[in-house]
């Protein structure tokens, strides 16, 4: 390291020899699209065998293990609550009929049905 100057000066000189690497792709202009999620989700209100609490159900999303437990972590940031997986279905704590539809459209589910 030299004391005088900049010690990356010959580093600079180098790389402006160097031949012209390729264009970078440039960005699509349209409208991204969704991502490709299920067909369909149903989603009730359950109270029964639940101590008298709330769980939003999530059903028919039709997905492997590891998607739906990928899914429950994504829902549970989203809408700030907990959850867990039963079988093939989503089980979130609380009413979040209202919220939820939203959110999993968002997810790519093409079809939302809130049931009571």
């Amino acid at each position: 390291m030299t004391t005088k100057g900049n010690p990356f000066a010959k580093l600079d000189a180098l790389r402006d020899s160097l031949p012209k690497g390729p264009d970078a792709p440039t960005a699509p202009t349209a409208v991204p699209i969704a991502p490709k999620g299920p067909a369909r989700a149903v989603v009730r209100l359950e109270r029964k065998g639940r101590g008298g609490k709330e769980a939003t159900i999530i059903e028919k999303l039709e997905l492997k293990p590891k998607e739906l437990e990928a899914w429950l972590k994504a829902l549970k940031q989203a809408l700030g609550c907990g959850g867990v997986i039963e079988g093939d279905t989503i089980v979130l704590q609380g009413d979040l009929r209202p919220r939820i539809a939203d959110v999993l459209t968002k997810r790519g589910v093409a079809k939302v049905t809130i049931g009571t």
